[in-house]
């Protein structure tokens, strides 16, 4: 029994998670979404635990490091941070949507992990730019914000719905405006710290903390991005559709640097 069983267990509980939530909205059965909320922190416990069995099978095997430096690993993470800022979110938000959201996207990336034979979940060596103690810290980082911004572009997609077309059933233009504000803040101050640990773990192995490097580029926009967001939210006082718009923008950003700089831009980072 490896890691990978776990996961396709976690994939599986999200799903069933996911449909009871929906059931929900449908039904407006308040116990349908407290036992959605129990399957998501079931499957949370078992996603994390495939975390740290990978992470004890990688030092058994003689490899010896944390599960955050493959592409699979990756996705598992992402989808594991999802979870993390949804289930400490809740606490402030206990709206069904804010669930679906973030248990559909857990859901989806956990289920491409398992489906895409292009996903290879070899635990193998580490290439040498990647031994280094900056590591963890600049992957967490990095993809809590990731995690923070993929929930702020749910609930704005959501927003863009209420103002369209007006349905009963989605909350309130309010919740979602400041929901999306709050995951943006914290995601800001994650990817800033990303990009920091980021840049002293370039120095460590490439002997320079910034080279314009397709993935640093990138990084760099969805920071800009993001930032804007929050200065024009902050010193001209825009809501609603506008800002809706930028985190939109914002997350094809954190896609295309996540994704799309890796199958369509050679650099220093293709190893994801």
């Amino acid at each position: 029994m490896n890691d990978t069983f776990f996961v396709s267990i976690a994939t599986f509980i999200y799903f069933f998670s996911f449909f009871l939530m929906l059931l929900c909205v449908i039904f407006k059965k308040r116990f349908l979404e407290r036992a959605a909320l129990s399957f998501a922190a079931i499957g949370f416990t078992i996603h994390t635990v495939s975390i740290v069995l990978r992470w004890i099978l990688s030092y058994q095997m003689g490899v010896g490091h944390a599960p955050l430096a493959n592409f699979y690993e990756s996705l598992v993470f992402f989808s594991w941070s999802i979870m993390f800022v949804y289930l400490i979110a809740r606490n402030r938000y206990p709206n069904v949507f804010i669930g679906i959201i973030s248990v559909f996207f857990a859901f989806i990336i956990l289920s491409y992990t398992s489906l895409s034979g292009g996903v290879d979940s070899a635990i193998k060596p580490l290439i040498p730019a990647l031994k280094s103690n900056w590591l963890i810290s600049h992957v967490i980082s990095s993809f809590l914000a990731y995690a923070c911004f993929a929930i702020a572009f749910g609930s704005s997609i959501l927003f863009l719905i209420k103002i369209k077309l007006r349905p009963a059933i989605v909350p309130d233009e309010a919740i979602l405006d400041e929901v999306t504000y709050r995951m943006i803040s914290v995601g800001f101050v994650m990817l800033t710290l990303g990009i920091i640990t980021g840049a002293a773990w370039a120095d460590s192995a490439w002997g320079r903390y910034w080279g314009w490097d397709p993935k640093e580029t990138w990084s760099f926009i969805t920071w800009l991005i993001y930032g804007a967001f929050l200065h024009v939210h902050l010193a001209r006082g825009w809501r609603g559709v506008k800002l809706s718009l930028i985190s939109i923008a914002g997350f094809v950003a954190v896609l295309f640097t996540y994704l799309g700089v890796n199958y369509l831009l050679a650099g220093l980072h293709s190893y994801l």
